[in-house]
């Protein structure tokens, strides 16, 4: 287990890989978390939605969990994604999870029926007490259709072990109005996912960055992160404009789709997307190497 805080900072989500069976590739997964660690990321969102935690058995998300803190060795913290229709699963994962030695949760609200407020907060308390890891909530409307209200994050903060909530891109893109009248309401971290807000989102004072490209382009994500946490506008602006064109592909197929072709195609990751998910047509997969490509070198350039 890591000291380190995994609510601060770049948070990097890799892709699982796996077979068309939904066998986690363990080795492949290994060479994923080592460029993380090599690259000194803040943390590691292991099982986040482009981890396709969703599309896994209990099972391989063991052996995900497992493998991955066998590989890490303390170096990073872990945070394990333990999301599940039901609350009694979303329990036996936080447990499966502690005992796997992970250094914190996320955990989503995922729900076939709706949940009400009333229900997402009894969810939460059951798997805060079924472990007892720091907890940071997954609030993620656009794959869960449930939004939470401040006054439910403000009751939920007061749950000891939860710590942080990962929050989508504000609808009007007031990030600094957001913030205040959060941590007026909780003392959360509030980290932000939403790839494309990232630079924003940290040079208005976001706690974190959950990021979905820092999981294959670490180097290019922490540089970005600290430019804009420390004020940096230019440089900050400089690197978003660099992965202005990479936005623009995880706007129109869908980031998992990007993630995964860059994964397979760019850095020999094995990886399939899980059915009913389609991987890119031919004609998309050059878009998608084309706008990456001058990432990759700036990836590259990072480490001379």
């Amino acid at each position: 287990m890591s000291a380190t805080s995994p609510f601060h900072g770049l948070s990097a989500f890799p892709p699982t890989p796996a077979d068309r069976n939904g066998r986690v590739d363990t080795e492949a997964l290994g060479r994923l978390l080592e460029r993380l660690c090599d690259a000194d990321v803040a943390s590691i969102g292991l099982l986040g939605s482009t981890g396709i935690y969703a599309y896994l058995t209990r099972e391989e998300r063991l052996r995900a969990v497992r493998a991955a803190v066998e590989c890490v060795r303390g170096r990073v913290p872990i945070l394990v994604g333990v999301g599940a229709l039901r609350t009694d699963h979303a329990e036996d994962l936080a447990r499966d999870a502690e005992a796997a030695g992970a250094d914190a949760l996320l955990l989503a609200p995922v729900s076939y029926t709706p949940l009400t407020q009333g229900e997402a907060y009894e969810h939460f308390l059951a798997v805060t007490k079924a472990a007892k890891l720091p907890l940071c909530i997954y609030n993620n409307p656009g794959t869960t259709h449930f939004t939470f209200s401040r006054d439910l994050l403000q009751r939920l903060s007061e749950i000891e072990t939860i710590r942080a909530v990962k929050m989508p891109l504000p609808v009007d893109g007031d990030f600094a109005g957001e913030l205040a009248a959060l941590r007026e309401k909780t003392d959360l971290a509030v980290g932000y996912s939403g790839d494309w807000g990232a630079a924003e989102a940290l040079s208005s004072g976001a706690s974190a960055w959950y990021s979905v490209i820092g999981g294959l382009l670490p180097r290019t994500a922490l540089a970005l992160t600290k430019a804009a946490m420390a004020g940096e506008a230019g440089e900050a602006r400089r690197l978003d404009d660099l992965l202005q064109p990479l936005w623009a592909m995880f706007k129109e197929f869908g980031s998992i789709r990007v993630v995964y072709t860059l994964a397979e195609h760019l850095l020999d990751v094995p990886a399939e997307l899980p059915r009913p998910l389609l991987s890119l047509g031919p004609a998309e997969r050059q878009r998608v190497l084309e706008a990456a490509r001058p990432l990759i070198a700036q990836e590259h350039q990072s480490l001379l």
